[in-house]
């Protein structure tokens, strides 16, 4: 049983499935207001059945990964990760992940939307090497968990965690099951993913619920993602962009030597000429479509990528992520979003969202 079906049972009777970043996941259990509460102010559970799992091993599995992503995974020590892009030659991303060392393997966990395009990268790369990619999300799940109580209610359930780092992981032992708990990198609240076996998902999942945590669907944890900023591929990242437009230091190292595109991001680096940058804006009105242009004394300037309506004690906020030229890419400024006012803002929307 995935993540996802195990979320369709803690449902009510007839939840919507929809598609989200590739995977089929429930849309909303309640009213996805609430879920988003739950998930900032509480502790909300969700299904990560639309990540893939990818295991990468053999010999030269840490050489080989270290030249194939813009991260530095040579140096990382186990149970430890990353995030990181693949790029193309000419720098533009191909794709995002994050690499999790686990000894004598890594943990590759990427959007199952990207699953056939990183999966058919790692291949084709794979020349002299011995490295052995096998796609294992069928045999390994995930479960996540947010809010400020999330670590209790994992301990009223019996996970009690070491204190971890975020992209740290621990192996813990629950009624005597294996499992591997990774503390998150969402940068507006302590969140954690629970790695285990499909056949223990629903054990776990039913667990978690009875101990007060709020089944959350996709559409409150869109609206998460958005709060917190966080791009995601194939929305607010494109094989058009390149590294630095997209604000992700966390993606990039500088000193881990070559890897594929490194050339172009070095350049950019040392120019300092990288015209775009990734940001967040604050709407005056209803939302605009994704792909609306920015302008600024008439003239186009950015285009949104992402919006949503965030739920606020004082009503909703409307708010939208994209890209903008650095020159006007200031918090505070104000530019046209199609027929709505707008100001720039940074990422995360966290500030705003105390007001």
């Amino acid at each position: 049983m995935s993540s996802a079906d195990v979320m369709e049972k803690l449902g009510t009777p007839g939840a919507r499935l929809t598609d989200y970043r590739g995977g089929q996941t429930v849309a909303r259990y309640s009213d996805p207001r609430k879920e988003f509460s739950a998930l900032e102010n509480s502790c909300g559970l969700y299904g990560l059945g639309w990540r893939t799992s990818i295991r990468l091993a053999g010999r030269d599995r840490v050489r080989w990964l270290n030249g194939m992503v813009t991260n530095n995974v040579r140096d990382l020590t186990v149970s430890r990760g990353v995030y990181a892009f693949v790029l193309n030659p000419q720098g533009h991303i191909l794709g995002d992940l994050y690499a999790y060392n686990r000894g004598d393997s890594f943990l590759i966990a990427t959007d199952r939307a990207q699953a056939e395009k990183i999966l058919g990268l790692f291949r084709r790369y794979i020349i002299m090497d011995q490295v052995e990619v096998t796609n294992i999300s069928e045999k390994l799940t995930a479960l996540g968990v947010a809010g400020p109580a999330s670590r209790d209610t994992l301990g009223r359930v019996g996970l009690d965690l070491p204190e971890l780092e975020p992209l740290q992981l621990a192996e813990v032992s629950w009624q005597q099951l294996g499992l591997t708990v990774l503390r998150a990198d969402n940068p507006i609240s302590e969140s954690y993913e629970i790695f285990l076996s499909s056949e223990s998902v629903n054990l776990l999942g039913e667990t978690l619920v009875k101990a007060g945590a709020i089944p959350v669907g996709s559409e409150a944890l869109e609206l998460f993602r958005i709060a917190a900023g966080i791009p995601c591929y194939g929305v607010d990242i494109r094989e058009r962009d390149l590294p630095q437009e997209t604000e992700q230091a966390r993606a990039l190292n500088f000193t881990k030597g070559c890897y594929i595109g490194q050339e172009i991001v070095e350049r950019i680096r040392s120019r300092g000429n990288v015209h775009r940058k990734f940001t967040g804006f604050v709407l005056q009105g209803s939302l605009p479509a994704p792909a609306t242009k920015v302008q600024a004394d008439g003239k186009d300037i950015g285009e949104i990528t992402s919006v949503a309506c965030l739920p606020m004690p004082g009503g909703d906020l409307p708010v939208a992520l994209g890209y903008v030229r650095r020159e006007v890419g200031t918090s505070g400024q104000q530019v046209q979003i199609g027929d709505l006012k707008a100001t720039v803002r940074d990422l995360p929307f966290a500030e705003v969202l105390k007001k």
